[in-house]
Parts: structure tokens; sequence; C-alpha cells
């Protein structure tokens, strides 16, 4: 990361790797997630609705489904929705689903 740059987190809906390089994975606990995106901001590359409903829920800001490409840059967070199921092929769960399915969080650091 350059000295003094600073990126919004970007916000997924599943774990995924934007571009080759190094990443880490860990939990992060919805408190977490909000506490980042208030320092931070955020940019939203969630693609399906009801996720972005819950990162809405939990960060109490607007986050629009956005689907975007978006390469992750070398220093940026990103934080995961990883639901504790893998739903069925095809599938499009509603807000309600994944509540019942479950879910955590995930933070993305990319390393290198």
């Amino acid at each position: 990361m350059e000295k003094g740059k600073s990126f919004p987190v970007a916000l997924f809906n599943g774990v995924v790797f934007t571009t080759t390089g190094l990443y880490r994975v860990s939990d992060i606990s919805s408190e977490k997630v909000a506490e980042l995106v208030r320092q931070n901001s955020f940019v939203s590359a969630v693609g399906h609705d009801a996720a972005a409903q819950i990162f809405s829920n939990i960060l109490e800001e607007d986050v629009a489904t956005n689907r975007i490409s978006f390469e992750q840059e070398v220093g940026q967070l990103a934080i995961a929705l990883k639901l504790n199921v893998r739903p069925a092929e095809g599938s499009v769960l509603s807000y309600k689903e994944m509540q019942s399915i479950g879910y955590t969080f995930k933070l993305i650091e990319r390393l290198e």
C-alpha cells in the first residue's frame, strides 16, 4: 500500500479474489465490519439484493446492489458475506432465506 494512501473497503456478497496476488482471509464480526467502514468508507461490489440489504442493516446506511468489475488494490481491505451453506445452483435467495441459512463475514486483505 502506498504510504498515506487510503482505500475504501470493498464489499462482496461472496469470498472472491479479484486479481492475482497474495491474500489473507480471516473472520470478522459485524461490529468490526461497521467500524472499518466508518473509518474508511466503502465501495459496493455486492451483486445480490438480499446481501446488499444485510450490509445496509449492519452499516445503518444504504448499500446498493452494484454488479461491477472490481479489482482489489494491494493494501485494500474487503469484506465478504459468506453463507453458512452453499445454496443450490441457480438459487437467488431472499433476505429472509439468507437470515435463515445464516452467514459470517470474512476480512480479505490483499497483501501483494
